[in-house]
């Protein structure tokens, strides 16, 4: 049933995807009121948090509040702006990554320098540099459609590009963030008519480069051992996937109830951010864990069917970046699941829209709002109005 012509974005519930909408804010609330649960103990013991038992609440809250905000604003502006500013936005995002690795303005936390310090918040220029790459690769991918059959013209510039982000992940470390950015550069290069014989050589290389990255690098090495059988070393390397496998366990098919987990008190590490889901699924049981799977599962499907209906009306770029955001978050979630049951080796990867971190959040919210957009756009086109 269609509804009336609205002559400004201001009226966004009425003029969106309610499922979109609804299951990203399902998500972001629910996060917030996880994360709290998660991380009572820990902020409770820390004397860096003041013990305060609502610190990361606290923080988290502030976090959502301003990703909201954010992601308000950035839906105010046309999707042509932002294709404009793409490659300015990935060369700010390089040097925002090239600035984190220079001694004295990155911060290093547990060996890795992926965050630089502003005042009282930490910056984390990975996680913006998966949404820069949405928007440079849709980009790129629109201006090169012509040439996307030749690999010289089409795939070569742009893996150029990627070399030298990928490098700078790979210095932080963030292995994680490297994968999920690739993943999306691909998807969306395959998406916009690269053929598939190349696609499938050039994935191929990929997985071969993958594979060097871990047999080069011992600690990648000895988390893949560890991922194989956590249980040959409970107390070392499988210690987090042991303890996150406990907690499902324990969780059965209802939970222990809201609060109740045993397994955040000190036994799982980063209970609130990396291993959020196995908190959910010890105090929500299966089901808690089923329901946050189907909330992502109709995100990243709304995504799909807002960029075929870009492509329907002719908007190439809407389409590429509707369907990167999709790939992005889903990959992402699937890896953090992967890795919270075992299927996967751990990866540092937050659960999008609901883990702790305010970059993230950020990130998140800013690619949910500029969805919203396309579907707006999309909406006021079919119903013959101008954007």
């Amino acid at each position: 049933m269609m509804i009336g012509v609205l002559d400004s974005p201001r009226r966004m519930p009425a003029e969106v995807d309610p499922l979109l909408l609804w299951s990203a804010l399902i998500l972001l609330f629910g996060g917030l009121v996880m994360v709290y649960s998660a991380s009572i103990a820990t902020a409770e013991a820390s004397r860096f948090t003041g013990q305060q038992p609502a610190y990361f609440l606290m923080r988290h809250s502030v976090f959502l509040g301003i990703g909201l905000l954010a992601g308000a604003c950035a839906f105010q502006f046309p999707l042509t702006m932002w294709q404009k500013a793409a490659p300015w936005l990935f060369m700010a995002g390089a040097l925002m990554l090239i600035l984190v690795l220079i001694p004295g303005l990155g911060r290093e936390v547990n060996g890795a320098r992926r965050w630089l310090p502003l005042f009282v918040v930490n910056l984390q220029p990975s996680e913006l540099m998966k949404l820069f790459a949405v928007l440079y690769a849709a980009d790129y991918t629109v201006r090169k459609m012509p040439v996307m059959h030749d690999l010289k013209q089409a795939f070569l510039p742009l893996a150029g590009a990627m070399v030298v982000v990928g490098g700078l992940l790979l210095m932080e470390p963030d292995f994680g963030a490297f994968v999920v950015i690739t993943s999306v550069v691909f998807g969306i290069l395959f998406l916009g008519g690269m053929r598939a014989r190349l696609f499938a050589t050039l994935f191929c290389l990929l997985l071969v480069a993958f594979a060097l990255l871990i047999y080069f690098s011992p600690y990648r090495r000895d988390r893949i051992f560890g991922f194989m059988d956590p249980w040959a070393d409970a107390f070392g390397k499988g210690y987090q996937l042991s303890h996150s496998l406990i907690a499902f366990g324990r969780g059965e098919l209802f939970g222990v109830g809201l609060g109740g987990s045993v397994e955040k008190l000190f036994y799982l590490p980063e209970a609130h951010t990396d291993f959020l889901l196995a908190v959910i699924a010890e105090e929500l049981g299966f089901v808690g864990v089923l329901i946050v799977v189907l909330l992502f599962a109709v995100l990243v499907q709304r995504a799909f069917v807002i960029g075929r209906q870009s492509v329907n009306l002719g908007r190439l770029y809407p389409a590429l970046f509707a369907m990167g955001i999709g790939i992005w978050i889903g990959v992402q979630a699937f890896v953090n699941m992967g890795v919270n049951v075992g299927m996967l080796p751990t990866k540092g990867l937050t659960l999008p829209l609901m883990s702790f971190g305010g970059s993230g959040i950020l990130a998140n919210c800013l690619a949910i709002g500029l969805l919203l957009r396309v579907d707006w756009e999309n909406r006021q086109l079919m119903r013959g109005g101008k954007l």
